[in-house]
């Protein structure tokens, strides 16, 4: 039984660390760019270890975007959670957002803003989780809107996104810290007008 939970803790390790490794591979040059070879070399796991956990490539991007999911929710989600339902949370969770961007959490910066481009046009199972998850980001969004008295939650959770989506695009362009000041400022625009 030892040699067993030793083993599955093994995996569960290997998994972990792969997965992460995958995700801010993603956010650099794309999840197309991940491969079992590159993810050895960047973590110090063995080839076979990592395909015996995973099995396949597929599931090791669907892995990528299960723990980019759970990098937001910890680090963007989790922190402004506690705040008041409507604009105070809204203003937390956009607070994070940028915070998340500043300290570099994704080393090309969001993950949802770089594979929803990626893999847009694209069908399949890794193409439907990157779309379950924006789905997520901006129902969460939609659903503080409606908090806050918003007479239309879905186009101002539209302006949120935009403002956020930009911000990313041009600090990683330009290493501009102004863009992520003034994304900010645009969204808590949006936020700020509500009753």
């Amino acid at each position: 039984m030892t040699s067993v939970d030793g083993r599955r803790r093994r995996g569960d390790a290997t998994r972990r660390t792969a997965a992460r490794s995958a995700a801010m591979t993603a956010t650099v040059s794309g999840l197309d760019s991940v491969t079992v070879g590159g993810l050895a070399a960047s973590t110090g796991l063995s080839k076979s270890g990592i395909l015996t956990v995973f099995g396949s490539r597929e599931a090791i991007l669907l892995a990528a975007v299960a723990e980019a999911r759970q990098i937001y929710i910890d680090t963007v989600i989790a922190p402004g959670w506690g705040s008041q339902p409507g604009r105070d949370r809204l203003h937390a969770v956009v607070d994070s957002w940028f915070s998340c961007l500043r300290r570099r959490v994704f080393p090309g910066g969001c993950f949802i803003t770089a594979t929803s481009s990626e893999y847009g046009h694209r069908d399949g199972p890794v193409a439907d989780a990157i779309r379950k998850l924006k789905r997520e980001w901006l129902d969460l969004i939609e659903s503080e809107l409606s908090i806050a008295g918003s007479a239309d939650p879905p186009g101002d959770a539209f302006r949120i996104d935009a403002f956020l989506s930009a911000a990313n695009t041009r600090f990683q362009l330009f290493d501009d810290e102004t863009a992520l000041e003034r994304g900010r400022h645009l969204a808590f625009e949006v936020i700020d007008r509500l009753s």
